[in-house]
């Protein structure tokens, strides 16, 4: 089998457009779940101005957040699979 080399700049730059994706990911649901729970907890009491600007900067956040990051995973994949369709070495 063989093994990619460690410093191929292209694998490089790949892993870490992948490693932010995943962050960017984790951050646009974590606040995508933070305004869950703020429509929860103002549902339940008052539903402040300081509830509702939470809601909506929670959504704008996660919406200005996740979408790139889930376009960039995909790109990832993309250029992943088409490595190994075309018998390109990855690791």
């Amino acid at each position: 089998m063989n093994h990619p080399n460690p410093t191929d700049p292209v694998l490089i730059k790949r892993a870490r457009a992948a490693r932010l994706a995943d962050l960017g990911q984790r951050i646009g649901y974590t606040l995508f779940g933070v305004a869950i729970i703020g429509f929860f907890v103002g549902l339940a009491t008052d539903f402040s101005s300081a509830i509702a600007r939470l809601v909506v900067a929670s959504i704008i956040g996660g919406s200005i957040v996740l979408a790139p990051a889930i376009i960039a995973g995909y790109a990832v994949k993309a250029a992943t699979r088409d490595d190994l369709e075309h018998g390109r070495d990855i690791g």
